[in-house]
């Protein structure tokens, strides 16, 4: 069936009172983020639901970028009708048939703001259901729970009727919670992470730490291609990488193998923060998972968290890891986190770190560095890439995945 307008009824957002509109005008322009790609379509965001209208485009098409978008409850795909009951019965029949089963159960639920038309709310309801019982066999009326609610829209512009409604992601839209910096790695945790902070409305940006020739550039494409899965749920995301390559030397020469992993993540976090004071984030997110790794205890936050008073915000902390594999699963990018491309989080890894640290050690051991300069040239070398949806940076990337299975 061709559709004319997809009918968004929105989620957690409906509660928000004063700021209603903004978090409304919020989720209208990540909805044209997603769909920035299909210029037929127009987004009309009004206050108590969102109206797409299609103007041709594939139907199919713009409800699955719409499923990825948080803040939306559910949406249904609209037919449009002029305004004559006639025309309206018979779209009312089409779409009963194209569901309709021996026995099945329905009801007719209508909407009116042009009071102008000839039958009202209660009127159109007991019209089109003597007109769907007339027309099918063994098919009844049922108010709760019915099998198919036909759903009907009198307006001034015509009649709208749809006959499914999809579930969307939920949440809150993206950038009704504030900016924060992401520490994306190229492993399966940060992207959940990433993923579950968008759910609550968090406008991410990606920080990624690379260490040429220690890294590889697959290693860096790898980290921008999960960037760009992710742009799905939000229509586009900063990338922003940060060269790593001389801290991590230093580090590896001057301060004693224990320590390397606590020394080296407080050099990125600092990093990390001075990115967010710069470009007004409100807080640092990972993908730490307590004790999943070495780095991961309470007492290597600690000496870690050390290096800052800005929020550090851990969504997949209490996750296992087959939770965060599932979700990874979900979203897609599972595939991509397990490609053998070594980050800058795996090199020089020592045997043994610390999963206790000392802090008063950490902090004498860490004098051994120049911290400022090597943060001062660092962030000199730092670029930023704007990525959008379907965009690809693995290069001839089936390969890749056929050389491992």
């Amino acid at each position: 069936m061709q559709y004319d307008e997809i009918m968004v009824r929105y989620g957690e957002l409906s509660t928000k009172g004063k700021n209603r509109k903004s978090f409304i005008d919020r989720l209208g322009n990540n909805v044209r983020g997603v769909l920035h790609d299909i210029p037929d379509v127009k987004v009309h965001p009004d206050h108590d639901r969102m109206h797409l209208t299609l103007n041709g485009a594939d139907s199919a098409l713009v409800m699955k970028r719409l499923s990825n978008v948080f803040g939306i409850e559910n949406y249904s795909p609209s037919v449009k009708v002029d305004l004559d009951q006639a025309l309206v019965d018979q779209q009312a029949i089409d779409m009963v048939k194209e569901q309709y089963k021996p026995g099945m159960t329905f009801k007719i639920d209508t909407r009116r703001s042009n009071h102008h038309f000839g039958l009202s709310t209660y009127e159109m309801n007991d019209h089109l259901g003597g007109v769907i019982l007339n027309a099918f066999d063994d098919i009844h009326v049922q108010m709760k729970q019915p099998d198919l609610t036909l759903r009907v829209e009198v307006r001034n512009n015509g009649i709208f009727l749809s006959s499914q409604t999809f579930a969307g992601a939920m949440g809150m839209p993206v950038g009704t919670a504030g900016k924060g910096m992401m520490m994306l790695s190229g492993g399966i945790d940060s992207p959940v992470a990433a993923y579950l902070a968008m759910k609550r409305g968090v406008q991410v940006e990606m920080v990624h730490f690379f260490s040429p020739p220690y890294t590889s550039q697959q290693a860096l494409d790898k980290a921008m291609e999960l960037t760009a899965k992710l742009t799905a749920y939000t229509g586009k995301i900063r990338f922003i990488q940060v060269p790593f390559t001389k801290i991590q030397e230093e580090i590896k020469e001057k301060i004693p193998e224990g320590y390397l992993m606590t020394v080296q993540r407080r050099m990125m976090l600092r990093l990390t923060v001075a990115l967010a004071e710069k470009r007004h984030g409100l807080g640092i997110f990972n993908g730490e998972s307590l004790g999943q790794v070495a780095s991961q205890t309470m007492e290597s936050m600690l000496a870690i968290n050390d290096v800052t008073t800005m929020p550090i915000l851990r969504p997949v902390v209490s996750m296992d890891k087959n939770e965060i594999i599932d979700v990874a699963k979900k979203i897609d990018t599972f595939d991509l986190s397990v490609l053998p491309f070594e980050d800058c989080c795996t090199i020089f890894a020592p045997p043994a770190p610390k999963t206790k640290p000392n802090l008063d050690r950490t902090r004498e051991f860490e004098q051994r560095i120049d911290v400022e300069g090597l943060l001062e040239e660092a962030l000199a070398g730092v670029k930023m890439t704007e990525i959008h949806p379907g965009e690809t940076f693995l290069n001839q990337q089936e390969d890749v995945f056929a050389e491992l299975l």
